[in-house]
């Protein structure tokens, strides 16, 4: 616990600065964030990402993170879209598996592709997110934390149920439903200091369907560990885990806040 609390600090103290200084130390900040997910995610496949195909999976990355207000100047330099240069290097990994014989095979490129989106996505949005608004960052975190707090101490309390032990054996439901109560007090108080949303209905709404996907996330990156019989994504946050561990909620949460229209 100690060891965890230390570390937490000091993510806090590294992290919490750039946020608010946004911008491109921002910006850079989720970049190596990013790669450091894509390492991790990597890595349970046994894809070195400084392989040819790590590389051009980084590129894909790099490409997918790059904010909206720039991909106009990437296709004015290059001509071409984001689109195009991610398809491109779709059609790269799979020549690779050509050239190498299958060493490097159809399943290792769909992984590495979708290992791209996954992370690139989230992140993405991570970046996006920051700039329509420092106020819906806080909010998103918010939620998150107070989704796994809640769903923590509720689910240690009167937790009896199994939610989905295939996957995740120590939560349950009590926990998942008191992680979405937990989740709404603090959005609402939130709310009150600083208004977000057009009404508290909305608000509530926006933070039911957060929190539940939220903690799907988390459930996705456990199953993705299960698989690749992994016990952490990675050890470079000590009690913690690794990057994909921390920010595995946030990867889903964010884009779905733009898809709701909640962060214009």
């Amino acid at each position: 616990m100690k060891q965890r609390i230390i570390t937490a600090i000091v993510a806090i103290a590294f992290f919490v600065p750039l946020v608010f200084i946004g911008s491109w130390p921002f910006t850079l900040a989720v970049y190596l964030l990013a790669t450091i997910g894509l390492f991790e995610l990597l890595r349970m496949r046994k894809i070195h990402l400084l392989s040819i195909p790590g590389i051009l999976t980084w590129i894909a990355l790099a490409v997918l993170l790059l904010p909206a207000q720039y991909s106009e100047s990437l296709n004015r330099a290059f001509g071409y879209t984001k689109v195009e240069i991610t398809f491109s290097i779709v059609l790269l990994l799979l020549i690779y598996t050509v050239i190498v014989k299958n060493r490097f095979t159809f399943d290792h490129a769909a992984f590495s592709m979708f290992g791209a989106l996954y992370v690139g996505i989230g992140f993405y949005y991570l970046i996006e997110t920051r700039l329509a608004g420092i106020e819906f960052i806080i909010y998103a975190l918010l939620v998150i934390w107070m989704t796994d707090s809640g769903a923590y101490f509720v689910g240690r309390k009167i937790g009896k149920r199994k939610l989905w032990p295939e996957i995740s054996p120590n939560k349950t439901i009590e926990g998942f439903v008191g992680g979405i109560i937990t989740a709404i007090i603090f959005a609402c108080i939130f709310h009150a200091l600083v208004p977000i949303a057009s009404s508290y209905i909305y608000l509530i709404g926006v933070t039911i369907i957060a929190s539940v996907v939220g903690q799907l996330g988390d459930l996705v990156e456990s199953a993705i560990k299960r698989y690749y019989d992994v016990k952490d994504s990675g050890n470079i946050l000590p009690g913690h885990g690794g990057i994909l561990d921390r920010f595995d909620s946030l990867l889903f949460v964010l884009p779905l806040l733009h898809f709701l229209h909640f962060v214009v």
